[in-house]
Protein backbone atom coordinates (compact mmCIF):
# COMPACT_ATOMS: atom_id res chain seq x y z
CA UNK A 1 0.00 0.00 0.00
CA UNK A 2 1.26 3.45 -0.81
CA UNK A 3 0.32 7.06 -0.47
CA UNK A 4 -1.23 8.85 -3.43
CA UNK A 5 -1.16 12.64 -3.51
CA UNK A 6 -4.28 14.15 -5.00
CA UNK A 7 -5.49 17.71 -5.44
CA UNK A 8 -7.34 19.15 -2.43
CA UNK A 9 -10.47 19.84 -4.51
CA UNK A 10 -10.54 16.25 -5.79
CA UNK A 11 -10.14 14.99 -2.21
CA UNK A 12 -13.10 17.14 -1.16
CA UNK A 13 -15.15 15.75 -4.08
CA UNK A 14 -14.24 12.21 -2.98
CA UNK A 15 -15.23 13.04 0.61
CA UNK A 16 -18.62 14.36 -0.48
CA UNK A 17 -19.25 11.48 -2.89
CA UNK A 18 -18.23 8.95 -0.24
CA UNK A 19 -20.93 10.26 2.09
CA UNK A 20 -23.58 9.90 -0.61
CA UNK A 21 -22.41 6.41 -1.63
CA UNK A 22 -21.88 5.18 1.97
CA UNK A 23 -18.21 4.45 1.30
CA UNK A 24 -15.04 5.58 3.03
CA UNK A 25 -13.08 8.30 1.25
CA UNK A 26 -10.44 5.71 0.36
CA UNK A 27 -13.06 3.29 -0.99
CA UNK A 28 -14.60 6.08 -3.08
CA UNK A 29 -11.21 7.03 -4.54
CA UNK A 30 -10.44 3.35 -5.21
CA UNK A 31 -13.81 2.93 -6.95
CA UNK A 32 -13.15 5.94 -9.18
CA UNK A 33 -9.66 4.65 -10.02
CA UNK A 34 -10.92 1.17 -10.84
CA UNK A 35 -13.77 2.45 -13.02
CA UNK A 36 -11.38 4.88 -14.75
CA UNK A 37 -8.87 2.09 -15.43
CA UNK A 38 -11.61 -0.15 -16.83
CA UNK A 39 -12.97 2.72 -18.95
CA UNK A 40 -9.52 3.34 -20.46
CA UNK A 41 -9.12 -0.38 -21.18
CA UNK A 42 -12.65 -0.62 -22.65
CA UNK A 43 -13.35 2.74 -24.31
CA UNK A 44 -16.48 1.53 -26.11
CA UNK A 45 -18.28 0.57 -22.88
CA UNK A 46 -20.51 2.95 -20.93
CA UNK A 47 -20.23 3.41 -17.17
CA UNK A 48 -23.34 1.25 -16.69
CA UNK A 49 -21.90 -1.51 -18.88
CA UNK A 50 -18.66 -1.47 -16.88
CA UNK A 51 -20.52 -1.69 -13.56
CA UNK A 52 -22.76 -4.49 -14.90
CA UNK A 53 -19.66 -6.34 -16.09
CA UNK A 54 -18.12 -6.03 -12.61
CA UNK A 55 -21.31 -7.26 -10.93
CA UNK A 56 -21.35 -10.24 -13.28
CA UNK A 57 -17.70 -11.03 -12.53
CA UNK A 58 -18.55 -10.97 -8.81
CA UNK A 59 -21.57 -13.24 -9.39
CA UNK A 60 -24.02 -10.61 -8.16
CA UNK A 61 -27.55 -11.30 -9.35
CA UNK A 62 -29.16 -8.13 -10.65
CA UNK A 63 -32.93 -7.72 -10.81
CA UNK A 64 -34.44 -7.62 -14.28
CA UNK A 65 -35.40 -3.98 -14.91
CA UNK A 66 -38.12 -5.04 -17.37
CA UNK A 67 -39.81 -7.11 -14.66
CA UNK A 68 -39.88 -4.23 -12.17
Amino acid sequence: MGIVKIDDDLHEDARRASAVMCRSINAQAEFWMKIGMLAEANPTLSFNEIVTMQFSAAHVRLPDAAAA
